[in-house]
């Protein structure tokens, strides 16, 4: 089956594309949509459904998008669904991690939770599935490997960053992880 993922983001696309490997996950460049797809909704919810709503309209083409935020307990849920713009609308990772480290330093709960929320439009219908993976935010970064908040989070009941395991590894604990598990059962009753 030849699903779109509604990204231009190259590491969600191969971390789900090894996730979903008897199906044809495409981008949004291989069906040639170059738009920006603005997420201005103000819930993960809401910004997954815009994009996914967006290929379904303009391309008819079945489509899952995604959205992900970290909830950071003693900053009351922020970053949030604005992860990505935290420290501004370039998308800068190290100035994320930097500023969300800044936010923190005088703050000893340092409990934290990624969640990720997938939109699935197929046969005429929407689906959402849910992920989230608890864990706190590190002191500093660990790790070189990963991307956005990877070197900072440290999931519960391991001693290492997302940033320091293996693609493997993280997928099978992660919050995009256990989304895609939940939209990769659902798709198995599909066909």
């Amino acid at each position: 089956m030849k699903l779109v993922f509604a990204t231009n983001n190259q590491h969600k696309l191969t971390e789900v594309q090894a996730m979903l490997p008897k199906f044809d996950i495409v981008s949004l460049e291989k069906i040639g949509c170059f738009e920006t797809i603005e997420e201005t909704a103000n819930t993960l919810e809401g910004n997954a459904k815009i994009k996914a709503d967006f290929i379904t309209k303009n391309y008819n083409l079945p489509c899952f998008a995604d959205d992900t935020g970290l909830e950071v307990e003693a900053l009351n849920g922020a970053p949030g669904v604005y992860a990505a713009r935290y420290a501004g609308a370039t998308n800068n990772a190290e100035a994320n991690m930097q500023k969300l480290l800044d936010n923190l330093k005088d703050k000893t709960n340092r409990k934290a939770q990624f969640r990720t929320v997938v939109a699935l439009n197929l046969n005429g219908k929407q689906h959402f599935f849910e992920g989230i993976c608890k864990g706190i935010i590190l002191q500093t970064k660990l790790g070189k490997d990963g991307f956005g908040y990877d070197p900072i989070f440290q999931p519960d009941g391991f001693k290492k960053s997302f940033s320091q395991m293996t693609s493997e590894e993280k997928n099978s604990i992660s919050h995009r992880g256990k989304a895609m598990q939940k939209l990769i059962k659902f798709l198995k009753t599909q066909s």
